[in-house]
């Protein structure tokens, strides 16, 4: 099997690398992405396809794979809605393959790096896999009996927006009690500003890290103070592993995975998180005493996770595509 090429289409950057089979990154590449917002999203398209040549003049590339932030149609080639770029119906398989001679696929980009973790990284002894990337909100990928989950229209596994609490936090989604607005970075940070804010007991160490300016507090200052044992903090890292074990539990009736695998900004906690978590998830999981119980593992592929599980998925696409 020859090289692919895996495309990271993020908000500030596009990040790209040309993957073995073995999911090794051989060559890198990375572009700050285009305006995101109005007419500018179509150069999106271009500095992609700017990208994909510069490592086909250097290395032959079999296929490539494009992973997105988005709803992507069961076909793989139009990204249907995207929450951060200004696309709609964006038929951006066909925009990046005018400007280049090899097959591409789009996927989307919590699928490609539940597929990099299943292949290479920390789901790779399982049949069957939940990832979920918990950063500002819950991205989530599935793979059952070895293939990847896309359900009939290629939007499956949105799953930070499964509604926890009825009536609950306004989402970015429109609906309310989204379980990302309880189990994320947007609601560790949301949660500490409030305890500053509030000059709460015990909310000292928040408060000087952040100057005393709570809208200056973000998660990577909470989690360094939660690794530091600050009890505030720490508190606040386990309400979030707390939450991501109840919603976890209700995913697991529903798919049953093997293992799930928590990647993203907030899994930097490492066990603060995932120990809660845990709890929690054994506590709320139906007839739990009576039933093998999943593993809940770290990610391993880190940023390279998207790249490597859409190049991958490249590899294996349908031969007309």
């Amino acid at each position: 099997m020859g090289l692919t090429v895996g495309v990271d289409v993020g908000g500030t950057k596009i990040a790209s690398g040309v993957v073995d089979q073995t999911g090794a990154v051989l060559a890198r590449e990375e572009v700050p992405t285009p305006d995101p917002v109005g007419d500018d999203a179509d150069e999106i398209a271009g500095a992609i396809a700017g990208l994909i040549r510069a490592h086909c003049a250097e290395h032959e590339v079999e296929a490539v794979g494009i992973g997105a932030a988005g709803f992507v149609d069961k076909e793989r080639a139009v990204v249907i809605f995207a929450p951060n770029i200004d696309w709609r119906d964006e038929p951006l398989r066909d925009r990046v393959k005018a400007g280049i001679d090899v097959p591409v696929v789009v996927e989307n980009d919590a699928n490609a790096a539940a597929w990099a973790e299943f292949q290479f990284g920390a789901g790779k002894d399982v049949n069957d896999l939940a990832l979920l990337t918990v950063g500002t909100g819950i991205g989530g990928g599935i793979v059952l009996d070895g293939e990847l989950y896309r359900g009939a229209f290629g939007v499956a596994a949105e799953v930070g927006h499964m509604r926890v609490v009825p009536q609950g936090v306004l989402c970015g989604c429109g609906s309310r009690g989204c379980w990302e607005q309880y189990a994320s970075g947007r609601a560790l940070v949301r949660d500490a500003r409030e305890m500053v804010q509030s000059r709460t007991k015990g909310s000292g160490a928040l408060a000087d890290a952040c100057g005393g300016e709570a809208e200056r507090l973000d998660g990577k200052m909470v989690t360094r103070l939660a690794r530091e044992g600050d009890d505030a903090a720490v508190a606040l890292v386990a309400e979030v592993g707390r939450w991501l074990g109840e919603g976890l539990a209700s995913l697991t009736a529903v798919l049953d995975p093997a293992v799930t695998v928590v990647g993203g900004g907030v899994s930097a906690a490492g066990d603060l998180l995932l120990d809660p978590m845990r709890a929690a998830f054994e506590a709320e999981l139906t007839a739990g005493a009576y039933r093998p119980i999943l593993q809940i593992r770290l990610a391993e592929m880190g940023n390279d996770a998207g790249i490597v599980g859409a190049a991958d998925l490249a590899r294996r696409r349908p031969r007309t595509a």
